[in-house]
């Protein structure tokens, strides 16, 4: 069987990244792939191969571009970020001071902060939903304002694997006047000219590559209470990203689209303090929000230790890396973005062949080894 060809570039002080990026497509452990990374905004990374189908017949190209799941966490965040350093958002105000009818039942004294670090107390739906109604976004939302939270907000995290995208990016509607996708494109990714779309137009379909769905579902792995509720309202099968349904929803906590080198270049306004190749973004305290400490402890549905700044994971026993002004996250199946603001540096994995892991996986670790050893040559 012929070895899989690993395309683009890497610099030379960077070359153990190409060798564990081959090595994964050798291995089979990747079908298809991409692995990017910026120093000072800059690229110094920029892989791909593979294919993009589980059958092998369409490579995946420069250009191919695949559904992220939390990792799109990661732009809705910045998104908020970005609200806030405009004067929009309070990170320590109350959801209600911009989204009025979420104080019913309890929530009167949740915050934006909560919202951003999954302590909200919200991470599921509790009326039974179907797919289709997370589509609709009123819907979506109005039931989240309407219910009870699940545990006393602020006290501990419990992954909001995808109400977190409705929640903060219902706020940033009700600021900005316009939907969290939207702003994320008009003045993030279209300034960028970084191809990541949360809401994908139809016109982009044909370079959407398949996710290969894990062998066990989010509902079947569920361990504790709070994750059964969560995971199983609604059931996600990892197919529905093949849908142009799933696509052109907003879907900000799990269907942002996009490849390695979309993800490390938007992230990389926040690891260059707001301002990337000559345009400035938001100021450098804005861009630093993200690593303030919000809660720690053991997450309530993910059941690890984690420690959650604005939006983001903080370094710690989930992601031990070298440098302590680090935020990362990654999504359902082994997508994983890290910011590095000590090295100025972003890097970001896009795999189209899922593990059952909600928060990136091993597969990247010789990647990652790679580029912090590359930092000292």
């Amino acid at each position: 069987m012929s070895v899989p060809e690993v395309h683009g570039f890497v610099h030379d002080k960077f070359a153990a990244v190409r060798d564990a990026f081959a090595a994964n497509l050798a291995s089979g452990a990747d079908i298809g792939a991409s692995f990017a990374a910026t120093i000072d905004g800059e690229p110094v990374a920029d892989l791909w191969g593979g294919h993009r189908d589980e059958h092998k017949t369409k490579p995946w190209e420069k250009d191919t571009i695949v559904n992220v799941y939390s990792t799109t966490k990661t732009m809705c965040a910045l998104t908020a970020l970005l609200c806030a350093d405009q004067g929009l958002i309070d990170f320590k105000a109350p959801v209600a001071t911009y989204w009025p009818e979420f104080a019913q039942n309890g929530k009167d004294k949740v915050t934006v902060g909560h919202l951003m670090s999954h302590s909200a107390g919200v991470p599921g739906w509790e009326k039974k939903v179907t797919v289709e109604d997370i589509y609709d976004w009123n819907k979506a939302v109005g039931l989240l304002a309407e219910q009870e939270p699940w545990w006393e907000p602020g006290t501990v995290s419990g992954y909001h694997a995808l109400t977190q995208g409705y929640l903060v990016g219902e706020v940033v509607r009700r600021v900005k006047g316009k939907s969290l996708g939207t702003v994320f494109r008009d003045e993030i990714a279209r300034p960028l000219d970084a191809d990541f779309h949360i809401g994908l137009p139809a016109s982009e379909d044909a370079r959407v590559g398949d996710l290969i769905p894990p062998t066990a579902s989010l509902a079947t792995a569920a361990s504790s209470d709070v994750a059964k509720r969560t995971f199983n309202n609604p059931v996600m099968t990892a197919l529905e990203p093949r849908t142009r349904a799933w696509r052109a929803a907003e879907i900000p906590a799990a269907g942002g689209i996009g490849n390695a080198r979309s993800v490390a270049l938007v992230q990389s306004i926040l690891a260059n303090d707001g301002t990337v190749r000559g345009q400035r973004f938001m100021s450098k305290e804005g861009a630093r929000k993200a690593l303030e400490p919000q809660v720690e402890g053991t997450d309530l549905i993910l059941g690890a230790p984690i420690k959650f700044g604005l939006g983001y994971g903080l370094p710690g026993d989930m992601l031990p890396v070298p440098h302590p002004n680090t935020i990362f996250w990654g999504g359902w199946g082994g997508s994983l973005i890290v910011v590095d603001y000590d090295a100025k540096m972003t890097m970001a994995y896009v795999p189209n062949r899922m593990v059952g892991t909600t928060t990136g996986d091993s597969r990247v670790a010789g990647m990652m080894f790679g580029m912090f050893a590359g930092l000292g040559g």
